[in-house]
């Protein structure tokens, strides 16, 4: 079953479950998934849907960070709902030593010699990556391989 598929089913049983709250934010998922549908004419893709959920996730982290600097527990509380339902939906993470493993086979692979070819190492790196690890921890991890 496709991811897209899951998600729509998981929407299905919030409904005859009456889980108002995850019904919501699953809601919020399809139209961001319809959008693009519509706006790019294509019929997405595991990796398109994992993508998507991964920029709802950094808008929710961004969100409850936020709402917490400005005194509203409230709004924070809801938005971490929201991250829980979303992240369910994430691959499993990498651990430490594979992200390392991982940027030193691409740093290897590119060819790399310092910091001007991050943009290289990069590349390699974000379509194995992506949804499996946070991007900017891997650029972190990127660069201070690229200036040892």
């Amino acid at each position: 079953m496709s991811l897209k598929d899951q998600i729509t089913e998981d929407m299905k049983s919030a409904m005859r479950a009456k889980e108002a709250e995850k019904l919501g934010t699953i809601r919020l998922l399809t139209a961001a998934m319809k959008q693009k549908e519509v706006d790019e004419r294509v019929e997405l893709t595991d990796t398109m849907v994992l993508a998507i959920i991964e920029k709802m996730i950094k808008q929710r982290k961004d969100s409850i960070t936020q709402f917490e600097a400005g005194g509203r527990q409230d709004l924070a509380d809801k938005e971490k709902a929201e991250l829980a339902i979303l992240s369910a939906y994430m691959p499993a993470g990498l651990s430490d030593a594979e992200l390392q493993a991982e940027v030193t086979a691409a740093v290897a692979a590119s060819g790399a010699a310092g910091p001007q070819d991050m943009g290289k190492v990069m590349a390699i790196l974000k379509p194995k990556l992506a949804g499996r690890a946070d991007m900017t921890a891997v650029s972190g991890l990127v660069k201070a391989a690229l200036t040892h």
